[in-house]
């Protein structure tokens, strides 16, 4: 079957085009339904199987940028809507995979067709007809057709039980909103390198490029770009302008507050969004050290370093938390971040696979992690230096439980009210960022149009 498959897309791709530009529609489902097949084995992230896809098709498949948007946005919505889809599928024929890449595409042209047209409900299904046989274009309408009603509760919220449980006893009456955010592909935020540029100037220089942005409304550094357009050629992001950052993540290095000359620590750095943040923030003076367990995580963040004009980041791939290279800086930090290993649930508009790859065991194993890395980073602090614990989760045995297991066993640190520190840096309606009592940052894709972030603050006594 897959050899078949292979045949059908490379004589089509090979030898035809349609009318409109587009790889054979005949095609293009082949591939489709191919990449579904891979991405619902659920072995690797579903932006790294998407990407290798991409690469080993380069010699076999004429893919051009509008191929591999309808590709990734039908896996995607594959992916977003599992659960719904499997259940419409049921009264198909034909190999599952290729039910479920159909409704995958039909999604994706929705989609644009509300974009264009705030009152379209379905998008044009011409070019997509050509791909199927009349018996499934019956069935597609058919599936059109139903109605809510049609549909039961893990259809609609398209999350396994165990999380659908955790999310509905935790927000109450805002689950649903929370769901339908969740439906939803995220725009691109950017952060604009305030040691190299201006927001205002940036701004403009994007409309002048025709790329629709507007200000974040919370993170003074941020742009949002709805079209989601790619950067990279841009002479902005090659010169270290600006950087791909969600507006949450942005607050993040923002509640951290790094100053000139200070010495400070990004404990798990990752790729260095964060850290160059940060960076930016010191003014590129002081010491930011950037450490990671993954090696090859850090060497992402090289020529986004390069670009940045910073020069007062040290990377440090370590072997873990007790490593001896954190040791010797016991004492010595102004400033520590611990955006901790995590779920990564807050960022189920970016990454869908999450919530099928994710369990309950995992989380009980990450919690364990947390409470230990946070333990460990809180030793490089110096007296008078703050700490800062954050998440892109949403459950709160990775946010409030340890925050709050933290400042229990860890009397010598005072938490710090997050609203205020926002506030004391200029954020705009810091008191609807965060928890009732004001005491921890919860950004919810629903309610401030970021993904899920939480974090805590200390100062060392």
């Amino acid at each position: 079957m897959n050899e078949l498959v292979h045949f059908h897309s490379y004589f089509f791709t090979k030898w035809d085009r349609w009318d409109n530009g587009l790889m054979h529609p005949k095609a293009l489902l082949d591939a489709c339904t191919e990449l579904t097949r891979l991405l619902l084995r659920f072995e690797h992230p579903a932006d790294s199987v998407v990407s290798k896809y991409f690469r080993d098709q380069r010699k076999t498949m004429d893919l051009g940028p509008r191929e591999r948007s309808v590709l990734a946005e039908t896996v995607y919505n594959v992916l977003r809507q599992k659960l719904r889809f499997e259940h419409l599928a049921k009264s198909g024929t034909g190999v599952r995979e290729r039910r479920l890449a159909i409704l995958g595409w039909a999604a994706h042209l929705d989609a644009q067709a509300r974009q264009q047209q705030a009152t379209a409900q379905r998008g044009d299904r011409g070019f997509m007809k050509a791909a199927m046989s009349e018996m499934e274009f019956k069935w597609l309408s058919d599936c059109d057709a139903a109605t809510e009603d049609d549909f039961l509760a893990p259809h609609k919220h398209n999350l396994p039980p165990w999380l659908a449980e955790a999310l509905e006893t935790q927000l109450g009456d805002n689950f649903w909103p929370l769901v339908d955010s969740l439906q939803q592909t995220a725009g691109l935020d950017v952060r604009v390198n305030t040691l190299l540029a201006k927001r205002p100037d940036v701004l403009a220089t994007l409309k002048a490029s025709g790329i629709q942005a507007f200000d974040t409304p919370f993170s003074p550094w941020g742009l949002r770009m709805p079209a989601k357009p790619n950067l990279s050629k841009l002479a902005l992001f090659e010169q270290g302008h600006i950087e791909v950052q969600d507006e949450g993540s942005q607050l993040l290095a923002l509640l951290v507050d790094a100053k000139r000359g200070e010495m400070v620590a990004d404990f798990c750095a990752g790729a260095g969004g964060k850290t160059l943040a940060l960076g930016a923030s010191m003014r590129n003076t002081g010491r930011l050290y950037a450490f990671d367990t993954s090696a090859h995580r850090l060497d992402a963040l090289k020529p986004r370093l390069a670009r940045s004009g910073l020069s007062n980041i040290h990377p440090v791939a370590i072997a873990h938390e007790r490593d001896d290279r954190i040791k010797r800086l016991r004492g010595k930090m102004d400033r520590v971040l611990v955006d901790a290993p995590c779920t990564g649930l807050g960022t189920l508009r970016r990454n869908p696979d999450l919530k099928w790859r994710q369990t309950p065991e995992a989380v009980a194993e990450l919690s364990v992690k947390q409470t230990a890395i946070l333990a460990a980073a809180a030793r490089l602090l110096k007296p008078g230096g703050r700490l800062v614990y954050a998440t892109c989760s949403l459950l709160r045995e990775e946010n409030e439980m340890i925050a709050d297991a933290f400042s229990a066993a860890h009397p010598q640190f005072k938490p710090l009210p997050v609203n205020e520190l926002l506030a004391a840096d200029g954020v705009a309606q810091a008191d609807s960022l965060c928890t009732p009592d004001g005491l921890y940052l919860r950004l919810w894709p629903h309610l401030h149009a970021t993904d899920g972030f939480f974090a805590a603050a200390w100062v060392l006594s």
